[in-house]
């Protein structure tokens, strides 16, 4: 079953003082591309993430964040009274005027506040896995949903295009003798006497210009072969994409030899099928 690779995953709950919340949005890349922005905390877990994610998600452009914030406004972030002294202490030995404004002064110098580095333990680290799981749970259920609609929109434009080919056979039935008789009521008005045998000699080279049966059967497999491949177990977006162009080729191949202005108009439809299977291929796993 194919897969789409847009897609959107979240987790997110509190554990002691803060909350910690994962989130993981995929789109459409010919390759894996991953974008991390973790808290510094996890930054220790950012290999593991990538490995989780490039065996879970295969392809994309993926953006992964992970960050927390304090659920009581504390902050990790504190004055250092011993350094605030000390630079108090030599302030006033330069005589300013207000002590406030020594204060003031020296809570914007350097060292006065600082950050206390916050530990992983084993328990946060088990919590924080727990949710990056449940955000690629839900990042590879939103693919499939949206795999299936696109299963969906594949098997109808497929069939546009089978039901298109039927009425091209029907119509080149007729197509390659319509133009045996043009020529040859052609050549009658011009009056002119011709060796039969040299006639129908060069016109066998002449149609053989004209004949599709060769395109339409490779076609007709094109199409089978990417039904088949559209019903496997994996999503092969590459794949499709390498049918799709051969699929291409034929219709055009088809249109060039047409001579045949119904034909032409149906070759235009079964191109304008194509090419919206195609846009949506580029969204395929």
């Amino acid at each position: 079953m194919i897969k789409s690779m847009t897609g959107f995953g979240k987790g997110e709950s509190t554990f002691e003082n803060k909350s910690i919340i994962v989130e993981v949005r995929t789109l459409n890349s010919k390759n894996l591309d991953v974008n991390c922005r973790i808290s510094n905390n996890y930054k220790d877990l950012e290999s593991e993430f990538r490995k989780k994610i490039s065996n879970s998600l295969k392809r994309g452009k993926i953006d992964f964040f992970i960050y927390n914030k304090s659920v009581d406004d504390k902050t990790g972030s504190k004055i250092n009274l011993e350094t605030v002294e000390d630079y108090f202490s030599q302030l006033k030995k330069l005589s300013l005027n207000k002590e406030s404004d020594l204060l003031s002064i020296a809570m914007r110098l350097p060292g006065v506040m600082k950050t206390e580095k916050e530990t992983l333990n084993d328990d946060e680290k088990n919590e924080v896995l727990k949710l990056f799981k449940n955000a690629i749970k839900e990042v590879i259920s939103f693919r499939n949903q949206e795999g299936k609609i696109i299963f969906k929109d594949f098997t109808n434009r497929l069939v546009v295009i089978e039901d298109h080919l039927k009425i091209i056979s029907k119509i080149d039935q007729n197509r390659i003798q319509s133009i045996k008789e043009k020529l040859k009521s052609s050549l009658k008005d011009l009056k002119i006497n011709i060796d039969e045998n040299r006639f129908e000699q060069e016109l066998i080279y002449y149609v053989e210009k004209y004949d599709i049966t060769e395109e339409k059967v490779r076609l007709n497999n094109h199409i089978n072969y990417f039904k088949e491949t559209l019903n496997t177990d994996d999503s092969n977006g590459k794949k499709l994409g390498f049918i799709s162009q051969e699929m291409g080729r034929e219709i055009n191949t088809i249109g060039s030899k047409a001579n045949d202005f119904e034909l032409q108009k149906i070759v235009v439809q079964m191109k304008d099928e194509l090419e919206k299977i195609k846009e949506q291929l580029l969204n395929v796993l």
